[in-house]
């Protein structure tokens, strides 16, 4: 087994597809099929599983990697230390539900970072992708919500995928208005101020489950809904029109808040909005930096946990 294998294994990883890492890592990709193979053989282990579509790491694969980067970071602290070799890029990735204070910390995070050179990507995804890409190691962290209604569902997601959940806040549900809304001088809003207007919710594809919902508010008999797929899409919506969205309350980008009001929604029901990792990973310096981003971020919107948390 040498580092050059635990390079390959790891970029392919990171890229999610053979061809793809050959280009980046510049060999054939043949000559990077017959690596990868030699270093399973010799280990005895399916790092990745091979289908049609493509590859898929396997469970097996997912805990090897856990250490090959490991091993990768530490011998390049060492080279960096003792021969001044440059380090390789730093690697950092994010799947998070559509939150405007989860990209905020992640400008803050571009803005504090020292590493000379990174390769950070941001996906805003449904919320089942986002527990598939923590659990294939496509990204570091996840972040999500969980309740009550759908914590027995996500907790046992959670579990078959050797993925811990931490809460960063919890939260009563909030709707989302233009400044000009009708609504918008109420101090508490219910479920019967807002039935003539139309719903806006995130499409959540394959898995339009309850439990997978975005939305902190699901209502048996909605006569106006907009499905949309991302945050710009729903900002101006809200602003153009008098629909509404429901959401944790937090707008903590300038502009995504412009013109955008939020109110309590009459509900007692708690939401706890956290992020999911792999357990038996150790967490990175740079993911490190950027969970006590969040937690500054939203620090002033910590409630007392609920029982139904892992």
């Amino acid at each position: 087994m040498t580092l050059q294998q635990l390079r390959y294994a790891i970029e392919i990883a990171n890229s999610g597809s053979m061809n793809e890492a050959a280009k980046r890592l510049f060999v054939s990709q043949p000559s990077l099929s017959n690596a990868i193979k030699e270093l399973e053989n010799e280990l005895g282990i399916t790092i990745f599983e091979r289908n049609n579509r493509g590859i898929s790491i396997s469970a097996e694969g997912m805990e090897f990697l856990g250490y090959a980067r490991q091993i990768i970071e530490q011998t390049e602290f060492m080279e960096n230390r003792y021969t001044g070799k440059k380090r390789s890029p730093i690697y950092f990735s994010v799947s998070t539900q559509h939150y405007a204070f989860v990209t905020d910390a992640f400008v803050k995070l571009m803005k504090e970072s020292k590493v000379q050179e990174y390769n950070f990507s941001l996906r805003e995804k449904q919320t089942y992708e986002i527990i598939e890409d923590v659990r294939t190691l496509r990204s570091d962290i996840g972040i999500l919500y969980i309740n009550e209604s759908n914590y027995k569902i996500m907790n046992k997601l959670f579990s078959d995928g050797n993925l811990k959940f931490t809460p960063l806040f919890n939260t009563n549900p909030h709707v989302y208005v233009r400044e000009g809304h009708v609504l918008a001088a109420k101090e508490r809003i219910t479920a019967e101020d807002i039935h003539p207007y139309p719903y806006i919710t995130f499409e959540q594809g394959d898995n339009n489950s309850l439990h997978f919902s975005e939305e902190m508010l699901s209502f048996t008999q909605i006569e106006k809904n907009i499905k949309v797929t991302d945050r710009a899409t729903l900002t101006h919506l809200l602003l153009g029109s008098d629909s509404y969205t429901v959401g944790t309350g937090i707008m903590a980008s300038e502009l995504d808040d412009a013109g955008l009001i939020t109110i309590p929604f009459d509900s007692k029901e708690v939401f706890s909005v956290g992020w999911i990792a792999h357990k038996d990973r150790k967490p990175s310096e740079i993911m490190s930096t950027y969970i006590d981003i969040l937690n500054d971020l939203v620090s002033g919107n910590v409630f007392k946990l609920e029982s139904f948390l892992l």
